[in-house]
């Protein structure tokens, strides 16, 4: 279980947002964390889940998978684990997953550092937009390059 000491602080809005878009937090993802605004692509909610693991947040993770796809939340909290930082969000491609669409894949290597070092994840996240809300469904990982 992850204790409440460990959770690092949310980014200030004015600093710059973990996904790598280039935006601060405060316009970029930080008001979808905090439910203020919805993604407004697959590729958006991509984004603010990257950022949702490299600050804890929990929450939003949860709120963002889709309800039949959820893990429990005890093996969420166990995932997060305190000794993994997040480094850099790289997307390689989209398809669909735009304003208009209903589904669409995004793509993307996201770059930990681990006690044992250097972590790769590749793979290709599948969403849909359910009700408005974009919902992240499954992932099929990339062979480790």
């Amino acid at each position: 279980m992850t204790s409440a000491t460990s959770v690092p602080a949310p980014p200030s809005d004015g600093s710059r947002c973990p996904c790598g878009l280039g935006d601060v937090y405060g316009a970029c993802c930080g008001p979808v964390l905090r439910q203020e605004r919805r993604a407004a692509t697959a590729e958006a909610l991509m984004r603010s889940r990257y950022t949702a693991f490299a600050v804890r947040d929990v929450e939003h993770l949860l709120r963002s998978w889709h309800p039949q796809e959820r893990p429990p939340r005890e093996e969420l909290d166990a995932s997060l684990a305190d000794d993994t930082r997040w480094l850099r969000l790289e997307i390689l491609s989209t398809a669909d997953g735009g304003p208009f669409d209903d589904e669409g894949t995004v793509e993307f290597l996201a770059i930990a550092r681990t006690p044992e070092g250097r972590h790769r994840q590749h793979e290709t996240s599948r969403f849909v937009r359910e009700d408005g809300a974009w919902l992240y469904v499954s992932a099929q990982e990339s062979a480790q390059d």
